[in-house]
C-alpha cells in the first residue's frame, strides 16, 4: 500500500501539471472502488479551476474553485498525468480531463482506492479525526509520551494508529523503531520520554529520506512518471528476515504485531 512518502512523491509529481488548470470534465469508467464514485462528481467539478494539490495523511487533496477532490490510492493505485487521447487500460478507472488536453488518470487494479468530493475536506469523515502530521511542530517525544500514557498496546501498533500520528505505515514504523532502538512489542506506556524523543526524530528522518528517494517500491507502487521508489535499497530491517542487521550484524527477525509483518533486530532493539 502506498504510504506517506509514496503519496507525497505522487503529489510532487502531479502538482506542477495540475496547478491553475481548468477541469473540462471527469470520466468515470468504473465507479466500483472501495466506496462508489459519486454519480455527480463530473457535474460538481466541470469548469472548476485547480488551485492547489495537498496531502493529508495518505490522502491527496486537489483543491479547486468548485470544492476539493479527495483521492486515496488504496493498495495498488497510482496517478499519472497523460495526454487525454491516451487509450485507457483495463484498470484506468477515473480521468480528470484538463483544459490543456491532458488528464489526471487513476489506475487501480485492485480497486481499493477511493475518490470523493467535499466542500469542506477537513470535516470529511475520512479526515476529521486524524492525528497530526509527523512534520507538524506538535509531533515530538513529549506529544508521543502524553498520548501513550496508560496504553498497553505494542508501540508499533500505537505508532501506526492514525489517531496518534498520520502516515506512519508498516514499513516506516519498522524502520523508525529500529533506528530508535525500540522493540516493536514494548508496551507504549512503558517507554521513556527520552526514548520517545529519539523515536519522533527517527520517524521524521526516515520519512524525509524516503520522500527524497521517491518512496519504497515493494510490489505495486510507481511514481507519477512511472518510476519506482528507491528507498527499498536503504531498508534496514523491513522484509530482511534472516539477513544481518546493518548496525550490529545480528540476524533480523520477523514476527506479527497487530496482524502485520514486523521486522526487528533482537540486539539493537529492546
Amino acid at each position: 500500500m502506498p504510504e506517506l512518502p509514496e503519496v507525497e512523491t505522487t503529489r510532487l509529481g502531479i502538482e506542477p501539471c495540475l496547478q491553475s488548470q481548468r477541469i473540462r470534465t471527469v470520466v468515470v469508467r468504473d465507479a466500483r472502488l472501495r466506496w462508489p464514485v459519486a454519480a455527480d462528481l463530473g457535474a460538481r467539478l466541470a469548469g472548476a479551476w485547480i488551485t492547489g494539490v495537498r496531502r493529508r495523511a495518505k490522502y491527496l487533496l486537489i483543491d479547486t474553485s468548485g470544492g476539493t477532490l479527495i483521492v486515496h490510492l488504496g493498495m495498488s493505485g497510482s496517478l499519472r498525468v497523460v495526454p487525454a487521447a491516451t487509450p485507457p487500460g483495463a484498470h484506468d478507472h477515473v480521468d480528470v480531463v484538463l483544459g490543456n488536453d491532458r488528464c489526471l488518470r487513476l489506475r487501480d487494479p485492485r480497486r481499493f482506492g477511493s475518490v470523493h468530493w467535499s466542500a469542506q475536506p477537513e470535516r470529511h469523515a475520512l479526515l476529521a479525526r486524524l492525528g497530526p502530521e509527523p512534520f507538524d511542530a506538535v509531533f515530538d517525544g513529549r506529544y508521543l509520551r502524553a498520548r501513550a500514557r496508560g496504553r498497553r498496546q505494542p508501540v508499533k501498533s500505537f505508532l501506526m494508529d492514525a489517531h496518534t500520528v498520520v502516515g506512519v505505515g508498516n514499513i516506516y514504523a519498522s524502520e523508525s523503531l529500529h533506528r530508535a532502538g525500540i522493540h516493536p512489542c514494548r508496551a507504549a506506556a512503558r517507554i521513556s520520554g527520552e526514548r520517545y524523543e529519539r523515536l519522533a526524530r527517527s520517524v521524521v528522518a526516515v520519512l524525509r529520506e524516503a520522500i527524497s528517494a521517491g518512496g519504497t517500491t515493494l510490489r505495486d507502487f510507481v511514481a507519477s512518471d512511472g518510476s519506482p521508489g528507491y528507498f527499498r535499497a536503504r531498508l534496514a530491517v523491513y522484509d530482511r528476515a534472516g539477513e544481518p542487521c546493518v548496525r550490529c550484524g545480528t540476524r533480523i527477525r520477523r514476527l506479527v504485531v497487530g496482524q502485520r509483518a514486523t521486522y526487528y533486530c533482537p540486539t539493537c532493539q529492546h
